[in-house]
């Protein structure tokens, strides 16, 4: 079983729109509600890959009953924990001409009691699980470090962790030493305090991950492909061309990707293709970690990897 926490989670709102211009009024196509959130995201793409999933995280109100109540239908072990306030709200619009705005509301605050809720359903699910996967921002009431001390918990255990996140949440996961993390290029520019200009100074920084303890580091760089780094190895492989309709959950998808092979034992070769052409077949849907796997399969036949 993998288990995945979100401790963030939304409904994302997804709109059409032809055009979004800052400070006038911007009029939606279409809108349609989707349980969202990253880590919510990355359960919702190994369930369709069929795999048994049990998500944690907190959850309240009318919204967080909108998320249960999807992740349920589609199979997945609920476990979340219940708070007083209400599941955050995001506004995801697409507009004609291939932007794509993201308005993010903060979220609810979490109380004491509610994350101490929380830790002792974590410890528990730590000792049915093999994989964790921890993904996303914090709300308020919930320590910077939350990404560390949950590493903590299921090395403990015995349970490999893969770790998606930013800021300080993203430093205190590489400070106790995730199995894996997925930084994109600005998180890591923003790890490292300053602008990273060509792909040898990522792999550089990446390199200095895998050195403090890190087993596993790939950096999604949008549609320049994904590098992933491993001990004493390195590759990247392009991105594929494709006509790009949502690209949010891209980067969750590489993340349950790797999940998925690290589970089968894939090599790092078959590992790095499956995750740029699955990540690569989710901007081609409207609808966030909805995979066309056909797609997928497509893609993957393309992909060449490069050696460092």
């Amino acid at each position: 079983m993998i288990a995945t926490v979100t401790l963030n989670p939304a409904i994302d709102k997804t709109a059409k729109a032809a055009r979004m211009i800052p400070g006038q009024v911007n009029r939606m196509d279409s809108i349609a509600n989707i349980a969202g959130g990253k880590g919510v995201n990355v359960t919702k793409i190994l369930r369709q890959y069929e795999y048994e999933v049990t998500a944690l995280g907190f959850l309240g109100g009318y919204t967080g009953r909108f998320i249960k109540e999807q992740l349920a239908g589609m199979g997945v072990e609920c476990r979340f924990t219940e708070i007083g306030q209400d599941t955050r709200c995001n506004l995801n619009v697409i507009s004609e001409d291939g932007y794509v705005t993201e308005l993010l509301e903060p979220g609810p605050v979490i109380s004491k009691e509610e994350l101490e809720a929380f830790y002792a359903e974590y410890q528990e699910i730590l000792g049915k699980c093999e994989l964790v996967i921890l993904s996303g921002s914090i709300p308020k009431g919930v320590p910077e470090n939350v990404y560390a001390v949950l590493t903590k918990m299921a090395d403990k255990a015995g349970v490999k962790v893969l770790l998606d996140s930013s800021g300080e949440a993203l430093k205190a996961g590489i400070s106790a030493k995730s199995f894996m993390v997925k930084p994109n290029l600005k998180e890591l520019e923003g790890l490292i305090g300053k602008k990273i200009n060509d792909r040898e100074e990522i792999l550089t920084v990446a390199d200095s991950f895998v050195k403090h303890g890190i087993s596993h580091v790939m950096v999604s760089m949008g549609s320049k492909g994904l590098l992933y780094v491993h001990e004493n190895e390195a590759l990247y492989a392009k991105a594929p061309l494709v006509k790009a309709v949502n690209t949010v959950a891209c980067g969750d998808s590489v993340v349950a990707s790797f999940a998925m092979s690290l589970m089968k034992g894939d090599s790092m070769e078959e590992c790095l293709k499956r995750a740029v052409a699955i990540s690569a077949a989710n901007a081609t849907t409207m609808e966030s970690a909805v995979i066309p796997k056909d797609v997928a399969e497509e893609l993957y036949q393309k992909i060449e990897v490069e050696t460092y």
